[in-house]
């Protein structure tokens, strides 16, 4: 299958699935299934995973059962940070991944898994993706390790937690916070003393101290996780990753031996589940907003000429981790749709 069509069958899936699965639904019985196995990085019965299982349910549905993928929850297989390595040797054959994560080795991923002080809407990030090239972009960043990048479940803010009072951006300045991937280098350029911690350790570093505030994930999950009970400030916008992108990841060889069907069904089912976790998280924002309060927590708005201020300054923070051609053409088109978007 060429580039173009596969590009095709991510915008247009729907229709590129439609006609093949009239055709070929009995054939595909009579084939036998091909079976995967993704590893996530949501715990198992979190609300994440529940829609990884989804996911998987999706794919076995719109091929008829021809691909059937089995779900394991994060680590339990391999470690979280052994997954891409395992994936690319052929271990497992998918993972959901947060491109963040491996930032350090390629750094165009810092900028296909969130945009510190960027999009300020998921609805901007995925147009990115699907409208501006990303998705060519970013699976031209994951083709020479022997990959194949899928598509991105993309979704909004993740807020920050602290156990002082910061009112302002400036107010972070000589903190110490917990940040990952490109937040890691922005928050740096800001003056914060970052810590990349696992998510895992999150919890006890607020709590003991190790650390003043810190990212972990979307308001409901890190109030199932109990940040409430270790950080009295909750803030919003979360600066540092006002929109974010996880991806799923095949091993190429893998990949490369589906049919187009089969193909077409993994990117209809991945932007679908995209837009269903994303309302999912957009209606439970409200209710557990509720929960931090009644739990004693302050939740603190940031003015937003803050951070239109802050968005152009972070601009120089880009380009400095931008530190390749293909990160620096991220970059340059991200920048652009922005521009377009009066964001800066």
């Amino acid at each position: 299958m060429t580039n173009t069509t596969r590009r095709q069958m991510l915008r247009f899936g729907t229709v590129a699935l439609a006609a093949p699965a009239i055709l070929t639904s009995g054939v595909a019985r009579a084939q036998g299934a091909t079976k995967w196995r993704m590893q996530a990085l949501w715990g198992g019965g979190t609300t994440p995973m529940l829609f990884e299982e989804k996911f998987c349910a999706r794919v076995a549905e719109l091929t008829d059962g021809s691909l059937e993928i089995t779900p394991f929850a994060g680590g339990q297989i391999v470690p979280a940070a052994q997954a891409f390595d395992a994936v690319r040797g052929g271990a497992f054959e998918m993972m959901k991944t947060f491109d963040g994560y491996t930032a350090g080795k390629i750094p165009a991923h810092g900028f296909s898994s969130t945009v510190p002080f960027g999009f300020p809407e998921p609805d901007q990030y995925e147009a990115w993706f699907y409208e501006r090239g990303g998705l060519d972009l970013v699976w031209e960043s994951y083709a020479s390790a022997g990959l194949s990048y899928i598509a991105p479940t993309v979704y909004g803010e993740e807020p920050i937690h602290s156990k002082v009072e910061i009112r302002k951006i400036s107010d972070m300045q000589g903190l110490k916070g917990r940040f990952v991937g490109l937040a890691a280098a922005v928050m740096s350029d800001f003056g914060v003393s970052v810590s990349p911690l696992p998510t895992s350790e999150v919890y006890s570093a607020l709590d003991k101290g190790l650390i003043d505030f810190a990212d972990r994930g979307d308001i409901k999950a890190n109030y199932e996780e109990g940040l409430h009970e270790v950080a009295p400030y909750l803030i919003l916008p979360g600066v540092h990753q006002p929109t974010t992108a996880t991806s799923y990841v095949a091993n190429t060889r893998a990949y490369d031996a589906l049919d187009d069907r089969q193909k077409a069904a993994l990117a209809v089912a991945a932007r679908e589940i995209s837009g269903t976790l994303r309302q999912n998280i957009l209606v439970a924002n409200g209710e557990y907003l509720k929960k931090f309060e009644d739990a004693g927590v302050e939740v603190i708005d940031f003015d937003p000429a803050d951070v239109a201020e802050a968005r152009n300054k972070a601009i120089d923070s880009w380009k400095k981790a931008a530190t390749d051609d293909l990160s620096k053409r991220m970059m340059e088109s991200q920048i652009t749709l922005m521009q377009e978007l009066r964001l800066i």
